[in-house]
């Protein structure tokens, strides 16, 4: 029987259910939450996200990765409480986003790995609250100096702790072969390994060499399409099924990058982003596994990519 960490304590893998594979509940900047909680209404986020969660839950949310890092304004005790109040698992993360600290920029992997480790070993900040995944990322331009230090550090946690990498990549620009390569050198288990937001292209040759290599891929921005001419989410759900077909449904996981605030919303904002996605975190359950579907999915293919291959994952 296996164990996962989550905000509250460990968890059976056999007890992670449906499980949205990249999510956030507040996405803001490092410091941002404890120094200025008014910046990002922090306990009237905090209640509506349980509000939203404990209604997810009651269409079959059991439990969501959220890949919340330092440098996104990670709020810990937060986490707690929302997983608490509104009975839906979270599972928290140490390593770095895009925002890395400029006292990384030149420091040994090691020190910096040693961090990860130790918010996963004995806990974050003041807590005993322990991480259950590693994030890294890289974006536009693929992997700068200072980002493959990141991932670097994150290669060496991961061997050390064997909890596994959630990467943020630029799909349209194939970063996550850069990510790959370098995961290669540092001898990681590449079945260890989750290469997040590659449906934001349709290239299956691309998502077909990388699942190939042995990795986890993340079809992790639903709905989709509203930045740099990505997919929409109909486009997304075609290369998801195109993936299922071809033999590679053991291997994918399915999440929105979503977050109940991304730090301050005006009410402009709010309404945008309502109109853009008015499902929030039940998009996928209330659109693209009934399209899936539509498409030829099984309820065998359903059940993989979002309760099975999420455990074996982290198994």
């Amino acid at each position: 029987m296996s164990t996962i960490e989550s905000v509250l304590g460990p968890l059976e893998t056999s007890k992670l259910g449906f499980t949205l594979s990249h999510e956030h509940i507040v996405v803001s900047s490092a410091g941002i939450p404890q120094i200025y909680p008014e910046f990002i209404q922090r306990d009237e986020s905090i209640a509506e996200a349980i509000k939203v969660l404990t209604h997810a839950k009651t269409e079959g949310l059991d439990s969501i990765i959220d890949v919340t890092t330092l440098d996104l304004g990670r709020d810990i005790h937060m986490l707690e409480q929302v997983s608490k109040e509104s009975g839906v698992n979270i599972i928290c993360a140490t390593g770095t986003w895009r925002d890395i600290p400029r006292a990384f920029w030149n420091a040994p992997i090691g020190k910096v790995a040693d961090l990860y480790k130790r918010e996963i070993s004995t806990g974050i900040e003041d807590t005993n609250i322990k991480a259950g995944i590693i994030k890294v990322a890289n974006d536009t331009g693929g992997v700068t100096r200072e980002g493959e230090i990141i991932l670097r550090a994150a290669a060496r946690a991961q061997k050390e702790t064997g909890v596994p990498i959630s990467t943020h990549t630029w799909a349209p620009d194939r970063v996550g072969e850069q990510q790959v390569r370098i995961f290669e050198d540092e001898n990681v288990d590449l079945n260890k390994v989750y290469i997040g937001h590659s449906n934001d292209t349709t290239d299956i040759h691309y998502l077909e060499t990388l699942l190939d290599k042995g990795v986890w891929i993340g079809l992790d921005r639903y709905p989709g399409g509203r930045t740099m001419g990505t997919p929409n989410w109909e486009q997304r759900t075609e290369t998801a099924m195109k993936l299922i077909a071809d033999g590679y449904g053991g291997k994918i996981m399915l999440g929105h990058d979503w977050s109940v605030t991304l730090s301050i919303d005006s009410k402009e904002g709010q309404a945008s982003r309502s109109k853009y996605n008015p499902d929030g975190y039940l998009f996928i359950t209330r659109q693209v596994l009934p399209r899936l579907k539509e498409l030829g999915a099984s309820e065998q293919d359903i059940q993989n990519i979002m309760v099975d291959n999420p455990r074996r994952f982290f198994e």
